[in-house]
C-alpha cells in the first residue's frame, strides 16, 4: 500500500514535537512539508522548532515553510507557562542547519493541494487553525481536493484547559476553526477526552529514555519538563501527549474509537469563547460534520510511539 501523503501543521509544542517524530518514523505516511504557525510560541520560534525537530529525526530533507503569524481576528495567546520560553524546553537541542523555505506557508498548502491528485492529501493541525483556514478563504477550490483533516483540539467532557470552557488550539483561534469545521472536509477531531487518556506516566517516559537514542532520550527530557505543568494542575500520573493521537491515528486508526457528531465553536461569548459545542448525544438536530474521538488504547499507542521512536537516530 502506498503511504498516505499528509501535510503538518503545527506550533511546536514538545508534544508537537513528538507527533512529527512519530511520522517522521512511520512508512505508512509521507510527510510532504511542515507548516508553522504561531500557537504555543510564536511564529520565530514554532517555525525555528520544526526545523529542530527535522534534524534531529536526521530528516533534513522535509522542507519547512513559517505561516500566520497571528490568529484571523484576535490578539495572538501563546503558552510558556506549559512548554517553556523556547517551546521545546528540556533537551539541549542545537539550532537547526536546515533552512527554512522561502514560500509562504499558506501559498505551500494551496500549491500542494492544486497539484496533488484529489483526494490523496491529508492535513494533521496539531496547533491554531490559522494557516488551514486562510488557505480556504484564498483558494475555496482546494477545499474539495483534501482527503481529511485530522485535528487537535477542542474537548467535551474534559471541557477547557486554556479557559474553562475551551481548550487551548481552538480558543486562540476559534474564526478560523469555525472556517474549517464548516468547510465540509471530511475531519476527525482528537480532543481533551482522547487526548488526557494518552498519559506519558514514569514507566513509558523511561521506556523513551532506555531506547538510547538521541530522539528516545531527546522525547524523555521533553515529556520531563512538560509534565510539570499538568501533573500539578490535574494530579495526574503524567503529561498527556495530546498532539502524537494525530499522527497516530493516521498510522494506527485502530486504537481509537468516536462518534461522528456535530462540532460548532463558539466564536461570540465572552465567557465560552472557543468552546467546541460537541452534540455527543445528538440531541441538537445539526448535521454531522466531524469524528470526534472519545477514547483511545493508551497500551497500543505508546506501544506504537516506543517502537517507532528507536526507528529513528
Amino acid at each position: 500500500m502506498n503511504p498516505r501523503k499528509i501535510i503538518i501543521d503545527t506550533d511546536p509544542g514538545q508534544d508537537d514535537a513528538v507527533a512529527i517524530l512519530l511520522a517522521l518514523a512511520s512508512p505508512e505516511v509521507e510527510v510532504l512539508g511542515i507548516t508553522a504557525v504561531a500557537g504555543n510560541v510564536p511564529l520565530a520560534l514554532t517555525q525555528k522548532n520544526a526545523r529542530t525537530v527535522c534534524e534531529l529525526a536526521g530528516r533534513p530533507d522535509i522542507p519547512v515553510f513559517a505561516g500566520c503569524d497571528k490568529p484571523l481576528k484576535r490578539k495572538l495567546v501563546t503558552a510558556e507557562h506549559v512548554h517553556g520560553r523556547t517551546g521545546l524546553d528540556g533537551p539541549t537541542l542545537p539550532d537547526p542547519t536546515v533552512p527554512l523555505q522561502d514560500a509562504h506557508a499558506v501559498e505551500f498548502i494551496i500549491d500542494t493541494l492544486r497539484k496533488e491528485p484529489e483526494g490523496t492529501v491529508t492535513l494533521c493541525t496539531l496547533g491554531p487553525l490559522t494557516n488551514i483556514a486562510t488557505a480556504f478563504r484564498e483558494a475555496p477550490d482546494i477545499i474539495g481536493r483534501v482527503a481529511e483533516i485530522v485535528s487537535m483540539g477542542g474537548a467535551y467532557f474534559e471541557v477547557g484547559n486554556i479557559t474553562p470552557a475551551a481548550e487551548f488550539n481552538i480558543y486562540v483561534d476559534p474564526e478560523a476553526a469555525e472556517i474549517v469545521f464548516k468547510s465540509g472536509v471530511l475531519t476527525t477531531i482528537m480532543p481533551l477526552d482522547v487526548t488526557h487518556k494518552a498519559l506519558v506516566t514514569q514507566p513509558r517516559n523511561d521506556a523513551f529514555r532506555a531506547l538510547g537514542n538521541a530522539t528516545g532520550i531527546a522525547t524523555a527530557e521533553m515529556t520531563d519538563f512538560f509534565e510539570r505543568f499538568d501533573k500539578a494542575k490535574y494530579g495526574s500520573t503524567g503529561a498527556p501527549l495530546h498532539d502524537p493521537t494525530v499522527t497516530a491515528y493516521v498510522i494506527a486508526p485502530h486504537l481509537f474509537t468516536g462518534r461522528h457528531i456535530n462540532v460548532e465553536v463558539e466564536t461570540l461569548s465572552d465567557l465560552t469563547l472557543g468552546m467546541t459545542v460537541a452534540d455527543w448525544w445528538g440531541v441538537s438536530g445539526r448535521t454531522a460534520n466531524a469524528t470526534f474521538m472519545g477514547d483511545l488504547d493508551a497500551e497500543g499507542f505508546f506501544a506504537l510511539l516506543t517502537e517507532r521512536l528507536a526507528r529513528l537516530p
